[in-house]
């Protein structure tokens, strides 16, 4: 299968209101798109406008707790297991609604020196999640995140990141690889796709530095795509940046991914 290649709106297309942002995906040519935390937005207007524009919402996050106190994820902090639940039943009607099938559990960051702990708790978290889950046939996403942009996330790296993957054991639990973090602590950002192939089940990417569209900065997006094929990966490739102008002008990358993935 084809891969296919979805906006992140709620980095692109941010000339417009959250609502307005499906529809000029859809006008660019996108026909996936995804949004962090779509909750902001009411589920019967956001659903009028997924219809409306005739996209596909192909992932969101489970709500991370209170970001403004310094929260980045629920999923591996101990004693906030009735929390994490709250938000898992937020996400599922949200991902029922819309027809979601990836959802991205924030790993969050470990109370200094329980790291043992938190891996338990996210272990568990995520067999919780993954079981409510599969009721809609969504997989579970765990995404190792850069130390530069989210210092003492739990998994700042890949490897731990695979491993906690594979200690929950279930089917509908898997790896979002995201070429921009992984490209800052990966020594090889194609040898990490190829480690990670057996559990990636959702790719998104922006340049680095800066976080911006393919060709701003240092990634080989030909390599590593050609990587990515090669591993036999047909799911979403997510434009995850931060566009540098207008979104509309940021979308030169379409026509070599394309060609690179095809």
């Amino acid at each position: 299968g084809l891969m296919r290649f979805a906006a992140n709106l709620s980095m692109l297309f941010c000339e417009a209101p959250l609502i307005g942002r499906l529809d000029a995906a859809a006008k660019a040519g996108f026909d996936v798109v995804e949004i962090q935390f779509p909750y902001e937005a009411d589920l019967p207007d956001l659903l009028a406008a997924k219809e409306r524009a005739g996209v596909e919402m192909a992932l969101i996050n489970i709500p991370l707790g209170n970001f403004d106190a310094g929260d980045v994820g629920l999923t591996c902090v101990p004693g906030r297991e009735a929390e994490y639940r709250q938000a898992v039943e937020k996400c599922f009607d949200y991902a029922r609604a819309l027809g979601v099938r990836r959802i991205n559990s924030l790993s969050g960051r470990p109370p200094e020196g329980r790291g043992e702990e938190a891996t338990r708790t996210l272990i568990d978290n995520l067999r919780f999640a993954a079981d409510r889950f599969a009721e809609i046939d969504a997989t579970v996403l765990v995404e190792p995140v850069n130390p530069n942009d989210v210092p003492g996330f739990l998994f700042n790296e890949l490897d731990p990141a695979i491993e906690a993957v594979e200690a929950v054991d279930r089917e509908n639990v898997g790896l979002l690889f995201d070429f921009y973090h992984m490209a800052q602590t990966e020594a090889s950002l194609s040898n990490a796709i190829q480690r990670a192939a057996e559990v990636t089940a959702h790719v998104q990417f922006a340049d680095t530095p800066g976080r911006h569209e393919p060709g701003t900065g240092t990634i080989d997006f030909e390599r590593a795509l050609r990587t990515l094929k090669e591993t036999g990966y047909d799911g979403c490739v997510s434009a995850e940046y931060r566009p540098i102008g207008e979104t509309a002008e940021s979308l030169g990358w379409r026509k070599d991914f394309e060609k690179w993935t095809a």
